[in-house]
């Protein structure tokens, strides 16, 4: 086009451009349909799954630990319903009026407990060494698939916005996934440990019986939720390391519970190992979850397209330039519950509960609730 033509010639080389570029339009058109449909292929694929996971449904998951041994009452033991009728922490009535089942109002103490529950737990975590965060509650349902949860699937846990590529957040997990997404970290960064308070929403579906009454199973919670960001090699010291710091934090406030490590049918897709921390609840009268810890491994990262570049050191040279530098590697993801309120305070009214009616408040939560030793009886 450049040198001198034929007027004929220049002519039907702009319509051959002109086609070209119409050509490679359809073609990025298609490729982008591809992609899509190829990543909706690739979220049906779970994770891989360590060589000690045990093989099977949950009734195969195996104790690594009990701590602790249940309370003995000389008094008939009353489950948190009735106890918080009686010291009127809940309004369950009106929360359903105004939003449905499994919706609550605490009210009282409750609030101050809550409060209490969040506060000493992110100070807690935060000794460790995480950063704090609060995030949003709503975000994109692509960050959503990427984290290996399925917003349109039958049964979803996932609430979605409609007429809008958005969902709430059933777990904090979700948007701190997504803090680096698409992304190359620095090596020297690693590990990014984060603790986050959040709100969680989560349909229930499919759940019901007395299982699941009370605060047991809610749409709306209140969760501080620990995150890392880590090399792969480093990923089984970190798992450790979360159960670590949840059964630290059980332990601290006296409960009755045992750490499982997960049969393969109840991990998820994203986790490679997850271990679940279920605490004694004597009202339900039964073990009850309330905690997990996962290493998800590369699962989520690949699908946000997280990276880190290894540090040239790593690679037996002390020489920075651009030609040697380390290719970008997948980091390793992990989560673990740190508080999930409801069912914390579900654990401690139903084990603190005293003969007289009232509920004595652990000794770490104390100054956090300015100081109250103990939850009684409304005079009237």
């Amino acid at each position: 086009m450049k040198g001198k033509l034929d007027p004929s010639e220049r002519q039907r080389l702009i319509e051959e451009g002109k086609n070209l570029k119409e050509g490679l339009a359809a073609l990025e058109d298609d490729l982008v349909e591809l992609n899509n449909k190829l990543q909706l292929e690739a979220q049906c694929i779970p994770n891989m799954t360590h060589p000690d996971v045990p093989i099977g449904g949950e009734d195969c998951s195996t104790i690594r630990k009990t701590v602790g041994s249940s309370p003995n009452f000389s008094f008939p033991v009353k489950d948190h319903l009735q106890l918080g009728k009686e010291l009127d922490l809940f309004d369950f009535d009106a929360a359903a009026e105004v939003s449905g089942s499994k919706f609550y109002y605490l009210k009282n103490e409750a609030v101050l407990l809550e409060m209490a529950l969040v506060n000493w737990t992110l100070s807690e975590v935060m000794k460790r060494g995480f950063t704090p965060l609060t995030t949003p509650e709503i975000v994109r349902s692509s960050v959503v698939e990427k984290c290996g949860f399925q917003p349109r699937a039958n049964n979803t846990q996932i609430y979605s916005i409609d007429d809008s590529d958005q969902c709430l957040i059933g777990t904090a997990e979700i948007p701190v996934g997504g803090l680096h997404m698409d992304s190359i970290l620095s090596d020297s960064f690693l590990p990014l440990k984060y603790v986050a308070f959040s709100h969680c929403f989560r349909t229930e579906a499919g759940a019901a019986g007395t299982a699941t009454r009370g605060l047991y199973r809610v749409h709306q919670f209140s969760k501080v939720e620990m995150f890392i960001f880590c090399r792969p090699e480093e990923s089984e010291h970190y798992h450790q390391e979360l159960i670590k710091i949840e059964e630290d934090l059980f332990s601290s406030l006296g409960l009755h519970f045992k750490t499982l490590d997960m049969a393969s049918a109840d991990l998820g897709a994203p986790a490679y190992r997850k271990f679940d921390v279920e605490a004694w609840m004597p009202g339900l009268e039964r073990f009850g979850e309330i905690s997990s810890a996962s290493n998800c491994t590369d699962y989520q990262s690949r699908r946000l397209g997280i990276r880190y570049r290894p540090a040239s050191e790593a690679l037996g040279s002390g020489k920075k330039s651009k030609g040697n530098l380390a290719p970008p590697q997948f980091v390793h993801t992990l989560n673990a519950t740190a508080c999930a309120v409801p069912r914390m305070i579900i654990c401690l009214l139903e084990n603190y509960q005293q003969e007289d009616g009232s509920v004595l408040i652990p000794e770490p939560l104390r100054p956090f609730m300015g100081g109250l030793s103990v939850i009684s009886r409304k005079s009237l």
